[in-house]
């Protein structure tokens, strides 16, 4: 089946698929992914083609949407992604985004993850979008704040004792 990509002004948005496995290794990779998103063992292209296979499509062949690549339309660099999570742990559907460190503070990630928000809602029929965040990630605390969405609580997820800020936003 052929899912739909989405664009913005800079910006398109496309579901990840095997495809993008070198670049999806590269960012899981990156200091600020491992920092504040964790390890994940993707420790070559063929770990990231497996986690593509299996923590990404089955989200999107299930519900419809996932995680999407993000490509500049300049140039077709793949800079990052952003996508909507059903993620065990977190009430309505989390939505994240992490870029490569030389394609951040441009606000790339606001475009993407505004284009994101207001597809979960017109698109998906989402009454709810959450997002959790560490204590520590300050700038993806203030994106997620421009996006509309507001602290809730604090959170810890299933099999994990570090805690989280969960924050909401109630399309309603």
């Amino acid at each position: 089946m052929e899912y739909k990509s989405f664009e913005t002004e800079r910006l398109i948005l496309e579901p990840t698929s095997p495809k993008d496995a070198s670049f999806i290794y590269e960012l899981l990779n990156s200091p600020k992914w491992k920092k504040y998103i964790g390890d994940r063992n993707v420790n070559s292209v063929e770990d990231a083609r497996v986690y593509i296979d299996t923590k990404m499509q089955p989200q999107l062949e299930k519900l419809g949407y996932s995680n999407y690549t993000v490509i500049r339309k300049t140039d077709h660099k793949k800079i990052g992604t952003c996508g909507l999570y059903d993620r065990e742990g977190v009430e309505g559907v989390d939505i994240g985004f992490a870029f490569l460190p030389q394609y951040e503070k441009k606000g790339y990630a606001l475009e993407a993850a505004n284009k994101l928000k207001e597809i979960s809602i017109n698109e998906f029929g989402l009454v709810q979008i959450s997002a959790i965040t560490t204590k520590d990630n300050v700038s993806s605390q203030k994106l997620l704040e421009k996006l509309g969405l507001k602290f809730s609580k604090i959170v810890t997820m299933p099999n994990d004792n570090q805690e989280f800020l969960l924050y909401k936003f109630n399309t309603g």
